[in-house]
């Protein structure tokens, strides 16, 4: 049983995790998150801290953002688009069971305020920011990171949120680089 009351979207997003652990939910009934739901988040941060796991698209990071900010200190959970995709439907209830719980073990706590540790310099020399596919590596780093996918300047807010350390951010920039030495040696 997961300690965290687990934040979703709706009722289907209930469905697939309660099918990948043992775990309470909180459904926001979608990204106009009302003050009833907020303040059973609210109860739930208080009683057994929250874990925020919406769909890997714009509306699961608008509500993500917005119930962050009315109960800060809440843990985030991502899982990449890739593995949350059926069909072209983007959103937890398409996730499997592993990449729920593989998404669940890498859970993230928000350090609002946080000094970053990683520069907006440190981006744009690894190819994340101004770069031809720095989209691309950006997907690849967040999902290595267990941070999800975001813009520049959403990625440098975040590496600093969740307190991501250079080491972090090194190995996980290897792993980016590996992989697409991998894609590139695969086309040769």
């Amino acid at each position: 049983m997961i300690k965290e009351v687990i934040v979703v979207e709706g009722r289907s997003d209930t469905v697939a995790v309660k099918r990948a652990v043992e775990a309470d939910t909180i459904e926001t009934g979608g990204s106009a998150v009302g003050p009833a739901v907020i303040s059973r988040i609210r109860l739930a941060m208080e009683r057994r801290g929250v874990i925020i796991l919406t769909d890997p698209d714009h509306a699961g990071e608008r509500i993500r953002k917005i119930v962050s900010s009315k109960v800060p200190g809440c843990k985030h959970a991502f899982i990449p688009e890739a593995e949350a995709t059926r069909r072209g439907d983007i959103g937890v209830e398409n996730a499997s069971p592993e990449a729920i719980r593989h998404a669940l073990s890498r859970v993230h706590t928000s350090f609002e305020g946080a000094p970053p540790q990683i520069g907006m310099d440190d981006l744009l020399d690894a190819g994340l920011i101004v770069h031809p596919r720095a989209a691309e590596r950006r997907m690849a780093l967040g999902n290595a990171l267990g941070i999800g996918y975001c813009n520049g300047k959403q990625l440098y807010k975040r590496l600093a949120m969740f307190g991501i350390t250079p080491a972090e951010f090194a190995g996980a920039l290897e792993q980016v680089e590996r992989m697409e030495t991998s894609r590139e040696d695969n086309r040769a």
